[in-house]
């Protein structure tokens, strides 16, 4: 069996809430199922939101700064498995996670004409995903944006988002951990999530840059 790795990536500010607590568990899923796991809480790294300059075109990694991205490139890269989750703020994504987003474009390559065709240098390895969102109001449509903001991008890099999970109803910091349900459920999908890239063959290599 391939030993495949996962990173578990979250968006919140606040330590020790729901999106931490529901982080957690689906990274305890996916170790049950062998994986190796990573947990990056994205108010840990200073990450520069991206300014436009168009310079990671031509380089293949941002080069404009020297921040906490230049740490988890080499993560993202090695790691086939990936978990996104962010609380809901106004119907979206927080600003850590944004900014995250956002600095993966250098992992696009794009054509000369316009509008511009692209592809992903992370595309056609197998990268499969999990996106999820704490929301505290219980109807969905209050999530707004949120799990399409979380989920889109990585397809269009290349991943298969295998489940989108919205977590509605909740609000005080831990609420979530006293939900038996709900934590066996994040277990289970995160334990799916590994059980699929080990089917899948496990780790691949990154193309070269040109």
């Amino acid at each position: 069996m391939n030993e495949i790795k996962i990173i578990g990536v979250g968006g919140s500010p606040r330590k020790g809430g729901n999106t931490d607590i529901l982080l957690d568990s689906f990274l305890k899923g996916a170790e049950s199922a062998g994986a190796e796991t990573k947990k990056v809480l994205l108010r840990e790294y200073s990450i520069e939101p991206c300014i436009g300059c168009e310079a990671c075109r031509k380089a293949g990694t941002c080069i404009k700064f020297h921040d906490g991205m230049g740490f988890l490139y080499p993560e993202i890269e090695a790691a086939k498995g990936l978990i996104l989750g962010s609380p809901t703020y106004n119907y979206n994504v927080t600003a850590q996670m944004k900014a995250f987003i956002d600095r993966l474009y250098p992992y696009y390559n794009f054509t000369n004409d316009l509008p511009r065709r692209y592809s992903s240098r992370l595309a056609g390895q197998g990268r499969k995903a999990i996106v999820f969102s704490v929301c505290e109001q219980l109807e969905i449509e209050e999530m707004g944006f949120t799990l399409g903001a979380l989920g889109m991008p990585l397809e269009a890099l290349g991943y298969e988002v295998v489940e989108k999970f919205p977590v509605t109803g909740y609000f005080h910091r831990g609420a979530v951990s006293r939900d038996e349900e709900l934590v066996r459920k994040t277990f289970e999908a995160g334990k799916k999530l590994a059980e699929a890239l080990l089917r899948a063959g496990g780790v691949g290599n990154l193309p070269e840059k040109g």
